[in-house]
């Protein structure tokens, strides 16, 4: 629904969906998925090194019970529409109507819950949404930031999955 809501946003902004929304330019189309793949391993370095904190170890604990038993291919799959979809949305339609530091103040706080932990993940989010608007400000797409964030959410998601603490990875899934 999110990235059918953005569509249409972007649609009636523009009288039409341009394709080079989501399409690099021609001349220098390698640039994009560098740069998302590139913005991707800083934010996936920055949490490793974040995880030396214990409060970001007790958010992902948090978020790994949130999420409840995800299949592999569920969590890319989730990873990929999720990636799209607020993409489509936070920097496609919000972001050229309401501006960079209003559509990333409301993706951040749109990751957020209560308690410490959580604050811990809208303050993430919010560098996160900050470094994909500035890729859509830079490229003047969304293919960059899609690949970034497509990135960032499979590698989480699959860690999480991979580092289940040992009694969880042991309990079988419930029929």
């Amino acid at each position: 629904m999110l990235a059918l809501g953005g569509l249409l946003w972007i649609g009636v902004r523009r009288g039409g969906i341009p394709a080079a929304l989501f399409v690099p330019r021609a001349a220098d189309w390698w640039i994009d998925p560098l740069a998302g793949v590139g913005a991707a391993a800083v934010l996936l370095f920055t949490w490793w090194v974040a995880r030396l904190i214990p409060l970001a170890r007790e958010l992902e604990a948090t978020l790994r019970e949130r999420l409840g038993p995800l299949t592999l291919g569920e969590a890319y799959g989730l990873a990929l529409l999720s990636g799209i979809a607020e993409e489509v949305f936070f920097r496609g339609a919000m972001q050229p109507a309401w501006g960079f530091l209003l559509a990333t103040v409301i993706f951040a706080a749109l990751h957020s819950g209560r308690g410490r932990a959580m604050a811990l993940w809208t303050s993430s989010a919010l560098a996160a949404g900050a470094v994909l608007g500035a890729l859509v400000l830079w490229r003047g797409g969304l293919f960059a930031p899609i690949v970034c964030h497509v990135l960032v959410n499979a590698v989480q998601l699959r860690r999480l999955l991979v580092d289940k603490p040992a009694a969880d990875a042991a309990t079988p899934p419930a029929a």
